[in-house]
């Protein structure tokens, strides 16, 4: 049974996969929080809610943050919170996979196709080897940018210290959390292009998604020996989002380069080369990572604007992003483009796409409109602050970025809760939560169409 498919006669809330995920998150929610109000953990502690308020952040992989990460947090803090980024960028199902492997134990068929549904793959893949393969390819990832970040840090900081901090900054990049132990981020480093190209990319493999990075491996492993593996014969979900993911960095970089280039408390000061690095580089972190190299707070409105709308399209499906992902405002796109059209199907690379697919993308949009309408409202009773920055940080939150205007930093003790519950959201799925609180009735029942007006 798919996700979002549901049986009349076997479905049980207590088991459906919307508990087990939401459930799953809270497990490690909870724990964490505590963990990090123990004086181990922290210089010099924590209340209840910034603890719950962090520890959701790092497990969402959203990077906002009520304390300063590198001054506030021990070593052991710090360290938790590497681990609580990395089962956030990886996912609770496949963290259980290894654990289950790593004991011996096997997998019922029920978890496997739980697994196989939430790494977006078909039920004919070997889950073991798949989730051999994520864990590879995320440790190879991180590894190679620590050691890049390394020749950085390591002759600015010493051999301990600059391992460390090549290492925090290379498992946040790559999981798109978005925590730096610098107190100004990365606005220090805005003109070196080691850190910030090495971190983008980073951000950007593990924003693309492991179905991406499976079908480009496979279909590099099946090319002929002769040639190059052809774009063709990707998959139409690779397509989609190695188009996407070049043409909204490309458009992000050329819209943040004109709205600030003459700001000069942003890019205003700077020499070309560092303003297009800058603006890539901001154009890049929006979609979910959640680093700066620029005052986010000093930015204009329209650049604003441009990034709210980059975080909330977002990464990729079964990636370490968040927001509403590339595919899905493709194919609400493709869906208008086929309306406009007067086309009685929606088409992508000579390829048709399914109409609950179409359905799908819509419920998600218009889900995610809602929740985001709901917090936004909720924050403006309860934090003194412009409705703009109000809306930068709800989307921030949601879409699990980690960027900031200057409200998290300030925001009140229930101003804390709707954004732990909002980043909790982001991070499972507008949908998943709509399983949840819904009462699927499926039906073969079907009444005479009728039509009215639109529009």
């Amino acid at each position: 049974m798919k996700f979002g498919e549901f049986n009349a006669q076997t479905f049980s809330p207590r088991w459906s996969e919307p508990y087990i995920i939401v459930s799953s998150f809270l497990a490690v929610l909870f724990p964490a929080a505590l963990l990090l109000m123990l004086p181990p953990f922290s210089v010099s502690g924590l209340s209840f809610v910034d603890a719950l308020f962090t520890a959701t952040s790092a497990i969402s992989v959203t990077g906002l943050g009520v304390v300063d990460t590198g001054t506030h947090f021990t070593l052991a803090g710090k360290i938790l919170l590497m681990i609580l980024m990395q089962i956030g960028g990886l996912g609770q199902m496949t963290l259980s996979c290894v654990l289950f492997y790593l004991f011996g134990l096997r997998l019922s068929l029920r978890q496997q196709s739980l697994a196989k549904e939430a790494l977006g793959q078909d039920k004919h893949i070997n889950i073991r080897q798949l989730v051999i393969n994520i864990v590879i390819f995320s440790m190879v990832a991180q590894i190679i940018g620590t050691l890049l970040l390394c020749l950085r840090w390591v002759p600015q900081f010493g051999w301990f210290d600059g391992l460390f901090t090549a290492m925090f900054h290379a498992v946040s990049a790559f999981n798109n959390a978005g925590f730096s132990l610098f107190s100004n981020n990365l606005i220090g480093y805005h003109s070196d292009s080691l850190v910030s190209l090495s971190l983008a990319a980073l951000f950007i493999s593990g924003g693309l998604g492991f179905t991406v990075v499976a079908d480009i491996h496979e279909t590099w492993r099946r090319k002929d020996k002769r040639r190059f593996p052809s774009f063709n014969k990707l998959k139409l979900h690779s397509k989609i989002m190695l188009v996407g993911t070049a043409s909204l960095l490309i458009l992000g970089t050329i819209f943040i380069f004109l709205l600030e280039r003459n700001n000069p408390s942003t890019l205003g000061n700077m020499p070309l080369s560092d303003q297009l690095l800058s603006s890539f580089f901001q154009s890049a972190t929006s979609r979910t990572a959640g680093f700066n190299t620029i005052n986010i707070a000093a930015m204009t409105e329209a650049g604003l604007l441009i990034m709210m709308i980059l975080m909330l399209i977002g990464a990729g499906p079964t990636s370490t992003g968040g927001g509403l992902k590339v595919t899905t405002f493709a194919v609400v796109l493709l869906a208008t483009k086929a309306f406009l059209q007067q086309q009685n199907f929606a088409s992508a690379f000579k390829r048709t796409l399914p109409w609950p697919l179409v359905t799908k993308a819509l419920a998600i949009m218009v889900i995610s409109a809602l929740i985001l309408t709901m917090a936004m409202f909720l924050l403006m009773l309860t934090e003194n602050a412009p409705f703009y920055q109000i809306m930068f940080e709800t989307i921030s939150a949601f879409a699990t970025v980690g960027l900031t205007s200057g409200l998290t930093a300030e925001l009140t003790t229930p101003g804390k809760f709707i954004m732990v519950v909002v980043m909790i959201i982001g991070r499972i799925g507008p949908l998943t939560l709509a399983y949840m609180l819904s009462k699927p009735k499926p039906s073969c029942l079907k009444y005479p169409e009728d039509s009215m007006l639109t529009g």
